[in-house]
């Protein structure tokens, strides 16, 4: 693949492109640049406010945050739009084709996390653990599971649906749900991915954990990871 230097309104300036017809390529002129495929992951649950996707994009600038909106924008990936009023606030939000990127990374996110170099104890954002359980999720595992679960996390609120050997996450407010599960997103994975104890989180004040213990149970074993790739000796 060739890469050259090419100003296009589309992208930006100076945007080096691969001038390559293959699909493979085109996607990466689309969303290979630093941070653009996070940005769509964190809009992937919904629209969020300029300063919500820097708050769950620690490491981005607000220039280079500004810059790969834009550029997304310009493909049709994102749109803006103003909420009405009281809101009254401008949000980004996926297009309806920017929402098919979604397997993209639900693939991507799977064959990653057999890398023996995957750090699962670094930060993530509330939408990232969400958007896990979509794709980690195991089917047979599921069955004969009806369940709503919800969880709290910061400011944002979601909530899972177990049902018919399928799982469904959406935001909404946990109340009623069979088992509520409240605190930081690492927490909530340390307890799902990394074997970690639920007493232990709450003992430590990082998770509180409200209803179905027995089906917190069940929910620690709903998403095995990949087996990790081991090198050739």
């Amino acid at each position: 693949m060739k890469l050259e230097n090419i100003t296009d309104v589309r992208h930006g300036p100076s945007r080096r492109l691969y001038n390559d017809a293959c699909g493979t390529a085109h996607a990466l002129d689309l969303i290979g640049e630093r941070w653009a495929l996070l940005v769509i992951r964190e809009l992937m649950l919904g629209p969020k406010r300029f300063g919500d996707l820097r708050a769950d994009l620690p490491g981005i600038s607000a220039n280079v945050l500004t810059q790969r909106l834009a550029g997304l924008e310009a493909q049709g990936i994102v749109a803006r739009r103003r909420l009405p009023p009281p809101a009254s606030t401008q949000v980004y939000e996926l297009t309806e084709w920017g929402y098919e990127a979604e397997p993209i990374i639900q693939t991507l996110g799977r064959w990653a996390t057999r890398s023996p170099s995957h750090d699962p104890t670094l930060p993530l954002s509330a939408t990232s653990l969400m958007l896990s359980f979509r794709t980690m999720n195991d089917p047979a595992r599921l069955a004969g599971i009806e369940a709503e679960i919800g969880f709290r996390i910061g400011a944002e609120r979601f909530r899972m649906r177990i049902a018919g050997g399928g799982l469904s996450v959406a935001r909404g407010e946990p109340d009623g749900a069979d088992l509520v599960l409240s605190g930081p997103a690492t927490a909530i994975a340390g307890l799902i991915y990394g074997g970690v104890p639920a007493e232990a989180l709450e003992a430590d004040g990082a998770l509180v954990v409200e209803g179905d213990r027995a089906l917190l149970a069940r929910l620690v074993t709903l998403f095995p990871l990949p087996e990790k790739f081991a090198p050739p000796a």
